[in-house]
């Protein structure tokens, strides 16, 4: 059975040494008090982050099929809870920024996927313990763990003094590891654990088979047999031959039956080493430093998202870590695109097309429109996309960008029909809408997609002026993307952006949104082209 099918077992942890050098000197304790986690900066460590449920908003960002990829093959559970919890602070954000920084250095990097497997196989070993039902057998693969784990922690400990970060939050990490490695419990636990392999290692037996029956006895000092045969038929080798590589042990700690009654039987005959053996496990059940576990959980989240975004950064696209605010609006996006999308397109070995954006003084909402097909969509999803990754403190697509944090993202795109609501879509929209803007704050962030669509044109234009205004009323900046050109005009709140085409042939879109007032054709081109009586669509149909 191998360890690693129980990965997902429970695990006991220690207090965390801030208990245990509560007395300590002042040095010491404030190099432990410095570090409680890697996600928040000290002080701010009781932040919660244990959302269950995705964001309301991040099915039509399609954040979630960004996220799924992220996880993937990961602890998800908690990483999920992370990636669904951005926050509305300008010091966690810039913790969790410095912190990114320092991993885009490949040495420090690569020394963390390094430590997440040491301790992946520390629980998977704790976990295979508990379902062992021989004493002996669980009690050395609880010892295995302790070895992996006391490996681990020295080690990072190591490397991570040999790469010096910068970030405070390494640095308080690297402090948190010196202290740690060098207090009494963790070094009685490295000391015991290596000394009681070594006493295990050593321990020689003979095994004597007679049919089906095995003897187990205390090594008596015999030759080694090996030696003699090999010396017997060394005059038969062929020089020339090529001596085949050892094969690789499978040392699993997976015994089957035969092997557990073997190995109780050869704790039978030293009692007093197996015994140091039971002592030890009752001393140290919970050997695992919470803080340490902590920072295990929480690490995940910087190493899954770099991984992710590291095949895009290699095929040429930017990211970059945003000025942020709670209070300045000004915002300012270059170069960026939707990350969902270009991670399809990048495996399709298509053209990722990106674009700026910005918003000034009493500026509020972008108001996008131009032709179907035009990229609009993919804009608005992009906007959303960049304010809730900026709240993570994750990097963010783009050259560079200053972005608004905001306490909420709200979105509203179409939905089909929900027959068990009894409303028609026109009424489902306005409920949708009407809970959103009862729900909006100044300091939130809407994105609109095609609204009411499904009524009359001067309905439309009624309707979608009075959510606008009901929007711009609240101080809230957004982008709304629509057909309408009188709405990018509302006031000056409201900026004009618009799909290009190709000069040379309308057909042809280039993706790019700029910013100009509407040309007053979006409404008059979609409605063509869904007559099939567009310049492009008579063209195929009348060509000879």
């Amino acid at each position: 059975m191998d360890p690693r099918s129980y990965e997902s077992a429970k695990f006991e942890v220690s207090e965390p040494l801030q208990k245990v050098v509560a007395h300590a000197a002042p040095a010491a304790s404030a190099a432990v008090a410095s570090f409680g986690g890697i996600l928040f900066p000290p002080g701010l460590e009781a932040q919660p982050f244990d959302h269950a449920n995705e964001p309301d908003c991040f099915i039509d960002l399609n954040l979630d099929q960004v996220i799924a990829a992220v996880v993937a093959k990961r602890d998800e559970k908690t990483l999920r809870s992370i990636f669904y919890s951005p926050f509305r602070n300008e010091d966690i954000v810039r913790y969790r920024q410095a912190v990114f920084s320092d991993l885009e250095r490949t040495d420090v990097f690569a020394l963390f996927p390094v430590f997440c497997e040491a301790m992946r196989s520390v629980r998977a070993n704790l976990g295979y313990a508990e379902q062992i039902s021989h004493r002996s057998h669980k009690h050395t693969v609880f010892l295995r763990a302790v070895r992996l784990y006391c490996q681990g922690v020295t080690s990072l400990l190591r490397d991570l003094q040999s790469v010096a970060p910068q970030s405070s939050g390494l640095r308080n990490l690297l402090g948190y590891l010196n202290f740690y490695s060098e207090s009494a419990a963790f070094r009685k636990l490295a000391g015991e654990a290596d000394q009681l392999h070594e006493i295990l290692s050593n321990l020689s037996y003979d095994m004597l088979f007679r049919g089906d029956q095995v003897t187990v006895r205390r090594y008596a000092s015999e030759p080694d047999y090996t030696v003699t045969v090999l010396e017997r038929f060394a005059k038969f080798r062929e020089t020339e031959a090529t001596v085949p590589a050892p094969r690789k042990t499978m040392d699993g700690f997976s015994l089957n039956h035969i092997e557990q009654a073997i190995l109780e039987f050869v704790s039978r005959l030293f009692p007093v080493e197996f015994r140091r053996l039971d002592e030890f496990v009752g001393n140290h059940r919970e050997f695992i430093d919470e803080t340490i576990a902590r920072f295990d959980r929480e690490i995940g989240f910087y190493v899954a998202y770099l991984d992710f975004i590291d095949p895009l950064k290699h095929a040429g696209l930017p990211f970059c870590h945003p000025e942020v605010s709670v209070s300045s609006k000004n915002t300012l996006v270059e170069g960026s695109f939707d990350l969902a999308l270009a991670a399809k397109l990048m495996q399709e070995k298509n053209v990722i097309v990106c674009n700026d954006l910005q918003l000034s003084g009493q500026e509020r909402l972008l108001v996008v429109s131009g032709p179907n097909q035009g990229g609009k969509t993919t804009f608005a999803r992009m906007f959303g996309q960049l304010h809730f990754l900026a709240g993570l403190g994750c990097p963010v697509p783009g050259k560079a960008a200053r972005l608004f944090l905001p306490d909420r993202i709200f979105t509203h795109f179409e939905r089909e029909e929900d027959i068990t609501n009894l409303r028609g879509k026109l009424e489902d929209e306005l409920v949708r809408l009407h809970a959103s803007c009862e729900a909006m704050t100044s300091d939130s962030v809407i994105v609109l997609n095609e609204i009411f669509n499904s009524t009359s044109l001067h309905d439309q234009i009624f309707l979608s002026t009075r959510i606008l205004e009901r929007i711009l009323a609240t101080g809230a900046i957004g982008v709304c993307v629509t057909f309408i050109d009188a709405l990018s005009t509302l006031n000056d709140k409201t900026v004009s952006m618009v799909s290009t085409v190709d000069p040379e042939d309308s057909a042809r879109r280039t993706f790019k949104i700029i910013r100009e007032p509407a040309n007053g054709l979006a409404y008059a081109l979609s409605l063509a082209q869904k007559h099939g009586v567009a310049y492009e669509q008579l063209r195929r149909r009348v060509r000879p």
